[in-house]
């Protein structure tokens, strides 16, 4: 019983984080101000998820298979969130070196 709350706590956290999230990245204008709120909804819901598993299978291979895709999110967020910005940066410099050759 209280193994199932706790999943459940830690599983609507999660849902809160990727709503804040979501309406924060509608909120905000520009890409680089929206990037900040994708960075919750990708790093710490998953962790939060990934405890509700661990709280309602205990040690099982539905928990280690959560573990394994939580690592992989843990390492290859920061990696994507650079090349995102990267990518933002380059096309707003093709832009404006388009709006200075236009003109």
């Amino acid at each position: 019983m209280i193994q199932e709350v706790a999943a459940d706590v830690a599983l609507g956290l999660a849902v809160a984080i990727v709503l804040a999230s979501s309406a924060g990245v509608l909120v905000m204008r520009g890409a680089y101000r929206k990037l900040h709120f994708v960075t919750p909804a990708a790093l710490v819901a998953p962790v939060l998820v990934v405890l509700a598993v661990f709280i309602r299978s205990g040690l099982s291979e539905n928990t280690g298979e959560s573990l394994v895709a939580l690592v992989f999110l843990l390492v290859a967020g920061p990696y994507l969130t650079h090349a995102t910005v990267r990518a933002i940066r380059a096309h707003d410099q093709a832009s404006e070196r388009d709006q200075e050759q236009a003109s």
